[in-house]
């Protein structure tokens, strides 16, 4: 277990790493921050966003939350959108999801969670609309894992109906992506193509109502 008081001598020795490979490295980072992707994952201490996609500070600008959920009434969630799409005038939107989601697999559990149980309701819902394809599915640690794939689909739904995104999207100032991360081989799982497409039916209803276009 890390010792959290070398937390602070990890940060000395990061401090003049940096500054080795380019002295005015904390310059440029204080002048501000021009993000092209928001990115909304899992709160899993597995999944850094950073590291996973090879970028540096200052290129993503990042919000997570346990099982990277968008409720219609968490205005933590929609405040970070909004200002990622209005105000960093991002150019994509990623909802990212990863296998072996302790939440997912929570919210697919019987038991009192406390407050959990409330955001895990989210996720519940997302069962409750697949429940027969999932059921199909014997191997319950494949079933988990598809449920986050299904988990992502209805988050990205859940974005598109922010009227910010709407916009956005409609006037080609923004891509929706859905994606997956596998903690087991330290993949990222592209499902843009396909994520409107495991909602069914509703989910063409919605790319003909918002007009969304994903484009490669």
């Amino acid at each position: 277990m890390t010792d959290i008081n070398n937390i602070f001598k990890s940060n000395e020795e990061w401090i003049k790493k940096q500054l080795v490979i380019d002295p005015t490295y904390f310059e440029k980072l204080a002048a501000g921050q021009s993000p092209e992707i928001l990115y909304i994952g899992c709160s899993d201490s597995r999944v850094s966003a950073e590291e996973l996609m090879g970028v540096e500070p200052g290129e993503v600008f990042v919000h997570r939350n346990i099982a990277n959920i968008i409720p219609n009434t968490d205005l933590n969630s929609k405040s970070v959108i909004e200002y990622a799409v209005s105000h960093l005038k991002v150019k994509h939107i990623v909802i990212c999801g990863h296998y072996n989601c302790g939440g997912v697999k929570s919210a697919m559990e019987h038991e009192h969670l406390g407050i959990l149980n409330p955001w895990l309701g989210c996720i519940r819902d997302v069962y409750r609309l697949h429940q027969a394809h999932l059921n199909a599915i014997e191997n319950m640690d494949e079933r988990y894992d598809r449920l986050v794939e299904l988990n992502v689909a209805e988050q990205c739904l859940n974005v598109v109906k922010i009227p910010e995104v709407q916009h956005a999207i409609l006037n080609h100032q923004v891509t929706l992506h859905g994606w997956v991360f596998d903690v087991k081989t330290g993949k990222l799982i592209d499902l843009t193509q396909d994520f409107m497409k495991a909602l069914g039916d509703k989910g063409l209803d919605m790319v003909k109502i918002y007009r969304v276009k994903v484009e490669e």
